[in-house]
């Protein structure tokens, strides 16, 4: 049936031919004979399949190689400093955790100036650029904190199949420690210098009026021999404290593994400093556990430690006539040691700043009471070899506490 349906035509065709025939005075037993062999070969003969000859391929464009940024951006992800990948208009294709942390997270395909807006790095980044060569400048950022960095900016190319592809890296080294280590290293030779220059200048007056107006006056003499005993003291003192912090800066990263029982330690720093708070008027209580309450340490170093708390209570809080000397047994949390003063109290703004080398809340005050401003220096630095902190609260008008906490 179906191909009776598909071979409809010819049969119609063939059918009307007979038709034809017979109206022409055919013999109808030819003309149905005809009829039939024009019908069963229509059925029956197979027509021929045309294959369809193969399209020729369409030519197609070549792929372009796949983007490096990918493979950049996992290599710099891993970094510990701020990096950021630009394009060859200055936007950013990618910055790492580190750059993040640090700036912020910039938008990927924002300009450049949109989260850094130094014109010295965006000239450096344009310059860069348009050179194609490397760059680096030095750039400080205020905010959240004070930081300065050496920010280097420098091409990365890439060929693949004739195709070149470019990238610019825009690196962040942190300098701000290596700052400050050198602004400190010019403040203490500039401080140093300083408190050796005024009793050396003493000195020298000293010694030209006794070899001059005075050199007969026997009164003025002696008066003169012991304030210039006084200042070679002084300069002694000096000397002796600025060897001391060279010698714990050498040793600082050993920590020291002998045991020392501290009950003992500030009976003996007590006693020693006795007579100076006798001077002042000045009691100094202890306040100790019973039994043994020990750490590791270096006897000798706790005991410049100690020391020189105490007596700057004594000094500098002898208004309230009291020095109180605290030892906490550490059973069931540190060991600290706390030695209270009632006196004046410090201004919270200097707090901070106590234990930096030369620094002073009052220069006048400590000058008079015969410091160096190196004593709080050594203490932290004990200290920091120790693995223990010194904590300190104040308040003005109500005295001042300073804990060892190790």
């Amino acid at each position: 049936m179906a191909r009776i349906r598909r071979e409809r035509p010819v049969l119609l065709a063939a059918i009307l031919s007979a038709l034809i025939a017979l109206a022409a005075g055919m013999n109808k037993w030819v003309v149905l004979v005809l009829l039939l062999v024009m019908s069963l070969t229509a059925l029956f003969n197979e027509a021929p399949v045309l294959k369809a000859e193969p399209a020729e391929p369409e030519e197609t464009a070549p792929e372009a190689p796949p983007s490096r940024l990918p493979d950049v951006s996992a290599t710099l992800a891993g970094l510990d400093i701020p990096v950021m990948v630009l394009s060859d208009d200055a936007s950013v294709l990618f910055q790492n955790r580190a750059a993040e942390k640090a700036f912020g997270e910039v938008v990927l395909g924002a300009h450049i100036s949109a989260r850094l807006r130094s014109p010295g790095v965006l000239d450096m980044v344009r310059e860069t650029i348009a050179t194609n060569a490397p760059n680096q400048i030095e750039h400080a950022e205020r905010l959240p904190s004070e930081r300065v960095y050496i920010v280097r900016s420098a091409p990365v190319e890439f060929q693949a199949d004739g195709q070149r592809e470019r990238f610019f890296i825009l690196s962040f080294r942190d300098i701000s420690e290596v700052r400050r280590i050198d602004r400190m290293r010019s403040d203490f030779v500039a401080n140093a210098s300083h408190e050796l220059r005024t009793p050396l200048a003493s000195l020298r007056g000293f010694i030209e009026t006794i070899q001059g107006p005075a050199k007969n006056d026997q009164k003025a003499q002696a008066q003169f021999l012991g304030i210039m005993f006084d200042q070679t003291t002084r300069m002694s003192r000096l000397v002796d404290d600025l060897l001391s912090l060279s010698r714990l800066e050498l040793k600082s990263h050993i920590a020291p593994d002998e045991k020392v029982d501290l009950v003992p330690l500030l009976g003996h720093v007590r006693d020693s400093l006795v007579p100076l708070a006798r001077d002042v008027g000045v009691e100094i209580n202890l306040h100790l556990p019973d039994g043994k309450v020990e750490v590791l340490g270096d006897r000798d170093e706790l005991v410049q430690v100690f020391e020189n708390l105490m007596e700057n209570a004594c000094k500098y809080g002898q208004e309230g006539k009291v020095v109180d000397v605290r030892l906490k047994n550490g059973a069931d949390g540190p060991v600290e040691v706390s030695i209270i003063d009632k006196g004046p109290g410090i201004p919270a703004e200097h707090v901070p700043r106590l234990t930096e080398r030369f620094y002073r809340v009052s220069i006048e005050d400590s000058r008079s009471k015969k410091g160096t401003g190196l004593g709080l220096a050594i203490v932290k630095h004990i200290l920091t070899r120790h693995r223990a902190r010194l904590i300190v609260k104040s308040e003005v008008g109500k005295g001042t506490d300073f804990t060892v906490r190790f």
